[in-house]
């Protein structure tokens, strides 16, 4: 593999590594409804602010977030909704093992 394309796979797998925690999906999911407050988002969390912030910060790092200061808050959104796509593409997956498991023991 060319250092360029690998540099390509890195950095796609860095947005898959973002989007590899219940916790940071619970967030892409939420600000797919709208843009939230930190302080929404870690009420719905019931974790930690610290743990939280760690979250956004590498949701933030990847490209899928982007925050903007308002005063004393910061609000959160998403960068790019097609990152949405992936969560219909994970049930598609999910859903074609599940029926591939019932066909082997039926």
């Amino acid at each position: 593999m060319d250092p360029k394309a690998k540099a390509k796979y890195e950095v796609r797998a860095g947005v898959f590594k973002a989007l590899g925690h219940p916790t940071r999906l619970f967030i892409v999911d939420e600000l797919s409804k709208g843009t939230r407050c930190f302080c929404e988002l870690s009420h719905m969390l019931e974790i930690d602010k610290s743990t939280v912030s760690r979250h956004l910060s590498v949701l933030k790092s990847a490209g899928v977030v982007s925050d903007e200061k308002r005063g004393n808050q910061v609000f959160y959104s998403l960068n790019v909704p097609c990152v949405l796509n992936f969560f219909t593409c994970v049930d598609d997956v999910l859903q074609t093992v599940a029926k591939q498991s019932l066909e082997a023991i039926s």
